[in-house]
């Protein structure tokens, strides 16, 4: 196994070196998007603009030899503009069904939160079963299949907020933030020579993406670190001046998920105490509705993680392991 594991670690690198060649100084970030896609998750990206959420998702969809398409969310977009539709073919004689831009391995939704909440609703089967139901009929979309949205959370007018089942299906939600100077000189410079999303080369193939996910899955967590994961997400659902809605069991099953992954890209056949402190804020935070008193204290759910994983106690030692 450790064989298969170091394949898999520098598999991992691979993606995540080819994404930095646009994407500079968020490395960290970039790991996490790695990640989610070796865990079979969808990644949320939100921030202000201009700080590459639509560059760092397309580059994330170069490195990968699959199918992938990406939406633009509008106020005026259909929920059959994502999922298909059914159509009448006039040579045939009968009705067939026309696939939508949602059946790639790969989805691009930028700006989700600027169409309607029916339309929004249209990814809510895919996201959780890989499936699409179009007049009765199911229809399977390819594997690996990925969902890397974006949203600014900034400029609402014109945008609805997910609904709490939809934030719930994401693995991830990254925010890249400001890059610092270093970084921002050589985003000038990668400008200057014409570094593009488009000159990437693919490093991995759908398959591979499959075979490697596959792989992470032998990452032994122990039950003494499956008890730690519990713990902490059960830790949500207990302070309720603080928050109106914990994690759900979603919530740990990404969180083990995303552990073993990151145990992995490392070349070690285990997880520990660490891999679930480093994934706790973007695993859980998104999962969380904080109370309106909480709100107006400027406490942010990045907040109420850290102190959650501050006050349940880690394992000392991992049984097994």
């Amino acid at each position: 196994m450790s064989e298969e594991l170091d394949t898999f670690a520098a598999a991992f690198a691979d993606v995540v070196t080819n994404v930095e060649r646009v994407i500079r100084g968020k490395r960290e970030a970039i790991e996490l998007a790695v990640i989610s896609l070796f865990a079979e998750g969808h990644l949320l990206i939100e921030d202000v603009p201009g700080l590459g959420k639509t560059t760092l998702a397309r580059s994330l969809a170069a490195s990968v030899n699959a199918s992938s398409h990406r939406i633009q969310f509008t106020p005026d977009l259909l929920p059959s503009d994502i999922t298909g539709t059914t159509v009448y073919n006039q040579r045939l004689g009968e009705f067939g069904f026309r696939p939508g831009p949602v059946f790639a391995n790969l989805v691009i939704g930028d700006e989700i939160n600027r169409a309607s909440p029916k339309t929004q609703s249209a990814l809510l089967e895919v996201m959780e079963e890989g499936f699409v139901t179009v007049d009765g009929t199911r229809y399977q979309v390819p594997l690996p299949f990925m969902v890397v949205a974006t949203q600014n959370p900034v400029d609402m007018d014109g945008t609805y907020a997910l609904p709490e089942a939809q934030v719930d299906r994401f693995l991830m939600r990254l925010r890249l933030g400001y890059p610092g100077t270093d970084a921002e000189l050589e985003i000038l410079e990668g400008h200057q020579v014409g570094r593009r999303v488009e000159d990437l080369a693919p490093v991995m193939r759908a398959e591979d993406v499959v075979a490697h996910t596959e792989r992470t899955l032998s990452v032994h967590v122990a039950p003494a670190l499956r008890r730690y994961i519990v713990d902490l997400v059960a830790a949500t659902r207990r302070i309720p001046d603080v928050l109106r809605l914990g994690a759900s069991p979603r919530g740990s099953i990404a969180l083990l998920r995303a552990v073993q992954v990151r145990a992995a890209a490392a070349g070690r056949e285990f997880g520990t105490p660490d891999d679930v402190k480093a994934l706790a804020k973007p695993v859980l935070a998104h999962r969380l509705v904080l109370s309106p008193e909480t709100e107006l204290k400027r406490v942010t759910a990045e907040d109420v993680v850290d102190e959650v994983v501050r006050a349940v106690p880690s394992p000392r030692r991992l049984v097994g392991v």
